[in-house]
C-alpha cells in the first residue's frame, strides 16, 4: 500500500498510540524529531496517521518514552508492519466507503465481536437474500451488488472458531422488521439457526419484556482487537458512516451496556427455541 493511500484504520490506531505516549512521556514533537533525526512534519505525518514507521524508528521511540512491556511493544510492532496491508476490500475502490473499509479493517484485526442490533440481523449472520431486500431500495440501491458481495465474503471470518469468535444480542423487533415474504423469512430464520451451531457463535434474543429498556441503546460493536495486552474499541454507525470510540472511559459504558444485554437476554438455548417457534408459525 503506498503512502498516499493513507491514512487507514490501523495506521491512524499506531499514529494515535505513539501520540499517546509521546505526551505521557512529556516529549513534544521537536523532541521526537530529534531522536529520530529527522524534520518535524515526518514524526506529524506519523502520528496523523498519514505514514508508516520503520521498525527500527518505533524501537528506538518505545525506548524513549520508556516503554517496557514486551507484549505491548511487539503488539506495537505487529501493529506498524500491517499498516501498509493489502486486504481483499483494498482493490474494490469507490464501490467499498471509507467508513466501511474502516470496519472491515476492524472485524479482521479482533478476536472477539460483541455486538447489539435493535432492528436488524447483524450482517455476519444475513442471508443473501436478506441482503439483497435491505440493499436494493433506497439510497444503497447503485452499490447492492458491491455491498452483497463485501458482505458474503465477510462471513468467511467465522469458518475459524479459534480466531474469531462472534457475540450477538438481538431485539426481538428485529425478528418481526425482517424483510421480504414468508419464504425469505423462513430462510433467515433457518440460517439464523445454523449459524448458532457453531462453536463461536453466540446469539441472544432480547425479549419485549426485557429488564432494561432497549430504547435506551443504540446499535453497537465492541470489537476486542488483538495484541499484547488485547484493547477493546467501540463502533457506532450512522446515516453518513461510522464513528471509532476508543477512550477508556466510552469504551467502559458500551462494556456495561453489553453486561446489562446479555444478563437481560434470553439464554442462547432458549433463544434457539423461540425461533424454532417462530418458524413454526410462519409456515402455518
Amino acid at each position: 500500500m503506498a503512502e498516499r493511500d493513507m491514512p487507514t484504520m490501523r495506521s491512524r490506531r499506531l499514529g494515535n498510540e505513539l501520540r499517546r505516549l509521546r505526551m505521557e512521556a512529556g516529549l513534544k514533537v521537536t523532541d521526537v524529531a530529534e531522536i529520530l533525526e529527522c524534520g518535524q512534519p515526518k514524526i506529524s505525518q506519523i502520528e496523523n496517521g498519514k505514514r508508516g514507521i520503520r521498525q527500527l524508528d518505533l524501537t528506538m521511540l518505545l525506548n524513549a518514552f520508556g516503554v517496557e512491556d514486551e507484549g505491548y511493544r511487539a503488539g506495537l510492532k505487529r501493529l506498524a508492519r500491517e499498516v501498509h496491508k493489502v486486504d481483499w476490500w483494498t482493490s474494490e475502490g469507490p464501490l467499498l466507503h471509507d467508513a466501511l473499509r474502516d470496519f472491515l479493517t476492524l472485524e479482521v484485526d479482533s478476536d472477539v465481536l460483541r455486538t447489539y442490533e435493535p432492528t436488524l440481523i447483524p450482517g455476519l449472520l444475513q442471508t443473501e437474500g436478506q441482503m439483497r431486500a435491505i440493499f436494493d431500495t433506497g439510497h444503497l440501491a447503485h452499490r447492492a451488488d458491491a455491498l452483497v458481495e463485501a458482505r458474503l465474503r465477510r462471513r468467511e471470518i467465522l469458518l475459524n472458531p479459534t480466531e474469531f469468535d462472534l457475540r450477538v444480542v438481538i431485539d426481538l423487533h428485529a425478528i418481526q422488521r425482517l424483510q421480504g415474504g414468508r419464504d425469505l423469512v423462513v430462510e433467515q430464520l433457518e440460517h439464523l439457526l445454523r449459524e448458532m451451531e457453531r462453536p463461536n457463535v453466540t446469539v441472544q434474543l432480547l425479549p419485549y419484556d426485557a429488564a432494561v429498556r432497549p430504547a435506551q441503546y443504540v446499535p453497537f460493536c465492541l470489537f476486542t482487537l488483538r495484541g499484547e495486552p488485547a484493547s477493546d474499541v467501540v463502533w457506532l454507525e450512522h446515516l453518513t458512516g461510522g464513528s471509532l470510540l476508543e477512550q477508556r472511559k466510552d469504551v467502559q459504558v458500551y462494556a456495561r451496556a453489553w453486561n446489562e444485554l446479555t444478563a437481560a437476554a434470553m439464554t442462547p438455548s432458549r433463544s434457539r427455541q423461540y425461533l424454532q417457534d417462530v418458524i413454526k408459525e410462519t409456515r402455518t
